[in-house]
């Protein structure tokens, strides 16, 4: 991870943010630093993906899930993440990423991520993962168990359109 003071600072303040269901967004506020820019003096198109791993970080966190991964080992994985800009960030410019759980299946998670600015949205990315443990895949019910929440998530219209794209990205499977 790149961001290490971020994270630092993400862990350290995150004991004094309330605890909220997985079924709601967990949000963080940022600032872009120069450390953050591109040549063309904005936030650089690979900087968004790393914040989004700050991102499902708070999430995990805010949840209470974040201790009992770590305690059994369990690392998230990221199958797919796809990213849609709207409008650059500018340096020093506050933002905010939000990061919300948009459905589940026996195996994948899928999320949403969100980067505003005062102008509005700036992009807004969907992940799909899974965790893995020393003994496999982690089934998704049984880590959104940890979170105390016990209703089951079933396949929305928006979760098959993902099936869909994944199915259509299988092409790059193909390439050395």
């Amino acid at each position: 991870m790149n961001l290490l003071f971020r994270l630092i600072f993400q862990l350290i303040t995150s004991r004094f943010r309330p605890q909220q269901s997985i079924l709601d967004a967990a949000v963080l506020q940022m600032r872009v630093w120069p450390t953050d820019l591109d040549i063309n003096r904005h936030l650089t198109n690979s900087r968004y993906l790393a914040l989004m791993d700050l991102g499902r970080i708070e999430l995990m966190l805010r949840t209470g899930m974040m201790g009992k991964v770590l305690k059994r080992r369990w690392l998230p994985v990221v199958s797919i993440a796809t990213l849609r800009f709207r409008r650059e960030i500018s340096p020093f410019e506050r933002f905010s990423l939000h990061t919300r759980l948009l459905g589940w299946d026996e195996k994948w998670f899928y999320m949403e991520q969100r980067f505003e600015t005062a102008r509005g949205v700036a992009a807004v990315g969907i992940v799909k993962g899974l965790f893995r443990g020393p003994k496999g895949n982690v089934p998704s019910q049984e880590l959104v168990g940890l979170t105390g929440y016990e209703g089951v998530m079933e396949k929305s219209e928006f979760l098959k359109a993902l099936d869909a794209f994944e199915k259509e990205l299988k092409i790059t499977e193909n390439i050395d």
